[in-house]
């Protein structure tokens, strides 16, 4: 099937739901999202749940269906996706990790008539491709390039991104983007490339870098795309011997992150807004089911924000409140 009949398949099946949201159905949504432990993920799903409050309070529900570990992400992300249109689903919320893997399924949503939103992953390409109302989040490759053109304004002049999660396009996007960045702000760029049983492991991703930064001295500058392996690239630049030479910025935050930002030890973080990803992508698609509602602007982006020295005691005070 072609992107402009899956486009236009996917307008129909809007046009559908408009015409019996006037009866005030129950939303039933499903979320696609990542690991239960996962810190970034957890945010995301804060905000699904939150907005779903007003789902069940119009009697639907918010379902959330992620994997146990993210070693063979593509096929058990669409093997989620199929589960929740046989569970039902009315509407269903995915990111588009990996799309040779989770496309398929995705089509099958749309084949079946359901309203999906793309989040996280895939930008407006994917949901255009796909047939999806909307995307909502950030764009990862300007996610990255933020990150290479902060570190190379600061005046660093070669930067390794490291990859824990190999063939997902999403992180695919980030180091490319952030090479592109910290070459336009006059460095250069590479990626380490790690397995992705590393992802999360502190250990492994510590190791890796500190073999990598004594292989590789000229290296000044590190790019994580996840909050776990950038604490972890900070420890390895510590048992490099390379604290205050090698400056590191990562996708998401936790607590430690901000902690490290105001100590000096992290130059900065890219905030996607996990909670608004999953806030505004379920908000959208019940007020859709229920009432007919749309949102024109198709790509809603929640990022990227810089966290650096100047602003993190406010996203401090927003982590306290639960939504950063």
């Amino acid at each position: 099937m072609s992107i402009t009949t899956r486009v236009a398949r996917g307008l129909l099946a809007t046009a559908a739901f408009t015409m019996v949201a006037g009866t005030a159905m129950a939303a039933d949504i499903f979320v696609i999202g990542g690991k239960p432990d996962d810190p970034f993920w957890s945010r995301v799903k804060k905000g699904a749940e939150d907005a779903g409050i007003v789902a069940e309070a119009q009697g639907g529900s918010v379902t959330w269906l992620g994997p146990q570990n993210y070693d063979n992400l593509g096929p058990d992300a669409a093997e989620l996706i199929r589960q929740a249109i046989d569970q039902g689903a009315d509407a269903i919320v995915g990111p588009d990790w990996v799309p040779e893997a989770m496309d398929p399924a995705f089509e099958a949503v749309v084949d079946a008539g359901i309203p999906l939103v793309i989040y996280n992953a895939g930008g407006l390409d994917a949901a255009d491709k796909l047939g999806a109302m909307n995307y909502v989040g950030a764009v990862d490759a300007k996610s990255g390039y933020a990150a290479g053109e902060y570190l190379g304004k600061a005046g660093k002049k070669n930067g390794a991104c490291v990859n824990t999660l190999p063939g997902a396009a999403n992180i695919e996007a980030f180091c490319s983007g952030f090479i592109e960045g910290i070459a336009a702000a006059g460095g250069e760029g590479s990626t380490l490339q790690l397995p992705a049983t590393a992802f999360g492991d502190a250990t492994a991703v510590a190791q890796a870098v500190r073999a990598h930064l004594l292989q590789n001295p000229d290296v000044d500058a590190l790019f994580a795309i996840g909050d776990a392996d950038t604490n972890a690239a900070v420890s390895g630049i510590q048992q490099a011997g390379k604290t205050g030479q090698v400056e590191v910025c990562g996708i998401n935050f936790n607590e430690s992150i901000l902690a490290n930002i105001q100590a000096g030890s992290q130059a900065c973080a890219i905030d996607q807004q996990g909670y608004q990803q999953g806030f505004f992508a379920v908000s959208i698609l019940n007020n859709f089911v229920n009432y007919g509602v749309t949102i024109p602007t198709r790509e809603i982006l929640t990022g990227p924000g810089v966290i650096d020295a100047s602003n993190v005691e406010q996203v401090i005070e927003g982590v306290k409140a639960g939504v950063r």
